[in-house]
């Protein structure tokens, strides 16, 4: 299980001031930049897992210890912007990339290769037009944050509740619902970016950099899981 920021404080709040447009996307770069840094390093450490018995091992022994540190990490990072500097923030966003490759290792080593390839695709895909979309839009996409908040939530409750269900019926219509949800997001938290309301939330074009990686990036990897689950052929 991946985790969000949607209801945390860099998800809400004033802008406390609009930067310039070249100001606007040079950050936005920036977090592209910083976003496939923290996959490539997610997808490296997943690769490990897969290949070593040992890390293997150590990752799904470790499973709630290491959900709840990923957790404590994303929390840390959104109450604590303003207060730590941008290199410290990105130095958690990669310690949390690369605890979460543990955790996609032990996932992705339940579904054959070709699913796993053509989960990520479909999410690249998927992602991109809903970037673009974002990107390109005059529709203001702000009056939707407080739907996706909420949906956000009941996703969550849901998969927990299925947890102790097992319900195939319910796991799949999950899995169809946050493909959706994740879509809506990334085209959310693209506008939201590149309008710069994060540098207003950080008081810093560097530090919205990071916060936003950290947006972008959580966007795709749920987005990539709730895919895989949703069309991926176990071993």
């Amino acid at each position: 299980m991946t985790f969000d920021s949607t209801t945390g404080p860099n998800r809400a709040g004033p802008i406390a001031a609009a930067p310039a447009t070249q100001v606007s996307a040079t950050f936005l770069t920036h977090a592209f930049v910083w976003m496939f840094a923290g996959l490539l390093l997610t997808a490296a450490v997943a690769t490990l897992v897969q290949g070593s018995p040992q890390l293997y091992a150590f990752a799904r022994a470790g499973i709630l210890p290491l959900i709840l540190f990923q957790l404590a990490i994303v929390l840390i990072i959104g109450a604590a912007i303003r207060r730590i500097s941008a290199t410290i923030a990105l130095g958690l966003f990669f310690v949390y990339a690369a605890s979460l490759g543990l955790t996609v290792g032990l996932i992705v080593s339940l579904y054959t290769a070709t699913s796993v390839a053509s989960a990520f695709l479909s999410a690249s895909g998927m992602f991109g037009a809903a970037a673009v979309y974002g990107a390109v839009t005059k529709r203001s996409l702000a009056g939707v944050g407080g739907m996706l908040s909420m949906a956000l939530i009941g996703l969550v409750v849901a998969m927990i509740v299925n947890l102790f269900l097992g319900s195939s019926t319910m796991g799949w219509i999950i899995s169809v619902i946050g493909v959706v949800l994740f879509t809506v997001i990334t085209a959310w938290d693209i506008q939201r970016i590149g309008r710069g309301q994060l540098v207003g939330v950080t008081g810093s074009v560097e530090k919205a950099a990071v916060i936003g990686a950290l947006h972008l990036y959580l966007d795709f990897v749920n987005l990539f899981l709730f895919l895989l689950r949703l069309m991926g052929g176990r071993r």
